[in-house]
C-alpha cells in the first residue's frame, strides 16, 4: 500500500529590497572618503575573523554583523567611523581598543578618526572574543517550557 503523499506550499516573501550586504556596500560608496575606506577594511577584517559572519542592516541605516546575536555594529558620523560592541563590557580588551562608551554596563566602542591606525591582530581578536561570548551566551539559554 503506497501513502498519499501530501504537498505543503511554502510561501517565499518576496522583497525588491538589496541585501543587507548590498546595502552595506552602498553605504561605503555613498561616503566616497575615508570613512568609507575605513569600514570596508573593518568589515574585510570582521569576515577574516568570523568568516560565518552574518552581515544585517538595522534601525534605519547601520551595517551590524551578527553570529549568534550581535557582534557589533559600524556607525559613520562625520568625524569617526564607531564600532559598538554590543557586550563589549564582558570583553576582556588586552590592546586596549575600547575608547568610546566605556561608562556603560554592557557595550563597548572603539571611535576610529581619519589616520589612525588599526591594530588589526587585536581587533580581529577581539571580535572572536565576541563571537565566542555570543556562541555561550547561546547555548546557556534555556528551552522555553511549554505548556500544556
Amino acid at each position: 500500500m503506497q501513502k498519499a503523499m501530501t504537498s505543503k506550499k511554502v510561501r517565499v516573501k518576496e522583497t525588491n529590497e538589496p541585501s543587507p550586504s548590498k546595502l552595506i556596500d552602498g553605504r561605503i560608496k555613498e561616503l566616497g572618503d575615508w570613512r568609507g575606506e575605513m569600514l570596508a577594511r573593518i568589515r574585510g577584517l570582521i569576515k577574516q575573523a568570523d568568516p560565518d559572519v552574518v552581515e544585517a542592516w538595522k534601525w534605519r541605516g547601520v551595517p551590524v554583523w551578527e553570529h549568534d546575536g550581535i557582534i557589533c555594529t559600524g556607525e559613520t558620523y562625520k568625524n569617526v567611523v564607531k564600532l559598538t560592541f554590543a557586550k563589549g563590557a564582558a570583553l576582556e580588551d588586552p590592546a586596549g581598543l575600547f575608547n568610546s562608551s566605556l561608562e556603560g554596563n554592557v557595550r563597548r566602542a572603539i571611535d576610529i578618526r581619519e589616520g589612525v591606525e588599526i591594530d588589526e591582530k587585536a581587533l580581529k581578536t577581539l571580535i572572536r572574543a565576541a563571537v565566542q561570548l555570543n556562541a555561550s551566551k547561546a547555548k546557556k539559554k534555556p528551552a522555553k517550557k511549554r505548556s500544556v
